[in-house]
């Protein structure tokens, strides 16, 4: 089998099976839950709560998985995923009643920890180095349309298959389709003891400051999209919208990610990324403040203004997530940052949505996006202060 070497085609590899891998995984309880929920008689708190102890074991795998691909490589470790996924796939087919899904989500989260955006930074980080960005960038706008084909083909899939049979076509999606992909990378040399003797240096001062305003800005960041994901439909409502109309509102998410995404890939590639975070970070205060600040009959077109900020904000961040880490510290321990950033990101992602429950059925509307106003401020707060270090990306210093 001949190995893909060009960053491009690399890219391209991961952005396939991305594509993938989030459709079959990430997006799927979207679809199968409620008709879980009914086939299983279930309450509908625990067969989602399943979803979010799988994102809980992702974080807290996450430095663990870094570690290895510091070490091994990406390709082993996002082959491995594959592998992972697909057995966790398995269970949720064939494991009965809730003790079965909810045990097939902690392998799940497993395999998520392996294969999702993270691993798939770090695998372009240990391969090119700085010249991954541009990579970085083509595999999220490819895998900006998982939820594209992914909610309409379980969709289409449950009534043909069952919530089970839908599980076990997306075992032979994975196998068939994202396994070759992964087969397909080249490899990474071992890491040389230089690598390692550096590793265990001590940070020179301003890199843990620096991690720490990093890790703090994307952790608030992913506290807002674990929120608004799952309750956008009763903070719409709050403000008068319909049902309709808060989905169709929704629904502008998905495109203006991937125009953000287009932006940075077009207009990046000339700017520093952290510039670019910053851009990204400012959109979503300044969409929050249109929406409170115009009259209540306006609402309608403020909230599709809010929508269009907030996801053109998050596909930018997502960007960043990979390349800000990479440019600030460099690629020597650029795995091992990515799994120390991944950590305490998916454990906010997981508690958001719970722990925003009370606020958004007890607060007017207009209250709780005065919530997301301050948190999103004080996340810019923590990236307005770093600054575009002077030196090459090879030579910055690794956070400890």
């Amino acid at each position: 089998m001949r190995r893909v070497s060009s960053p491009r085609g690399v890219a391209l590899l991961l952005g396939v099976a991305q594509t993938l891998a989030w459709g079959s995984t990430y997006y799927l309880p979207a679809v199968l839950a409620p008709v879980v929920v009914a086939d299983l008689g279930a309450e509908p708190f625990l067969v989602y709560g399943a979803f979010s102890v799988a994102m809980l074991i992702a974080g807290l795998a996450a430095p663990a998985v870094g570690r290895r691909i510091q070490k091994l490589g990406g390709r082993p470790v996002l082959v491995a995923s594959s592998l992972v996924l697909s057995a966790g796939l398995v269970l949720l087919a064939l494991l009965p009643g809730l003790w079965g899904w909810c045990l097939a989500w902690v392998v799940l989260g497993f395999g998520m920890a392996l294969g999702l955006y993270e691993a798939a930074f770090a695998t372009l980080g240990m391969l090119y180095g700085k010249e991954a960005r541009r990579p970085i960038t083509m595999v999220t706008l490819c895998a900006g349309f998982a939820s594209t084909w992914g909610w309409p083909a379980s969709a289409a899939l449950v009534p043909l298959l069952g919530w089970r049979g839908t599980a076990l076509a997306y075992v032979a999606l994975n196998l068939l389709c994202v396994l070759p992909l992964y087969l397909l990378l080249p490899t990474q040399p071992p890491a040389p003891a230089s690598a390692a003797k550096a590793q265990a240096e001590p940070a020179p001062p301003g890199a843990r400051r620096t991690f720490t305003m990093l890790a703090v800005f994307f952790t608030l960041r992913s506290i807002i999209s674990g929120a608004v994901a799952v309750h956008f439909v009763a903070l719409f409502g709050g403000l008068g919208l319909g049902v309709a109309a808060a989905v169709a509102v929704g629904a502008l998410q998905g495109p203006s990610q991937v125009g953000g995404r287009l932006l940075e890939f077009t207009l990046g590639e000339r700017t520093h990324p952290l510039i670019v975070a910053k851009v990204g970070a400012l959109l979503l205060p300044l969409g929050v403040a249109a929406l409170l600040l115009v009259p209540d009959g306006q609402r309608e077109w403020a909230a599709a203004l809010f929508m269009l900020t907030y996801g053109a904000s998050n596909g930018i961040l997502t960007i960043s997530k990979g390349q800000v880490p990479l440019v600030l510290f460099g690629p020597r321990q650029y795995p091992v940052l990515m799994g120390k950033l991944t950590l305490p990101m998916l454990v906010a992602q997981a508690l958001a949505p719970t722990l925003a429950a009370p606020l958004v059925a007890t607060l007017p509307a207009s209250a709780s996006f005065g919530v997301i106003l301050v948190l999103s401020v004080l996340a810019l707060g923590c990236l307005l202060p770093l600054r575009v270090p002077p030196g090459p990306p090879e030579d910055a210093p690794a956070a400890r």
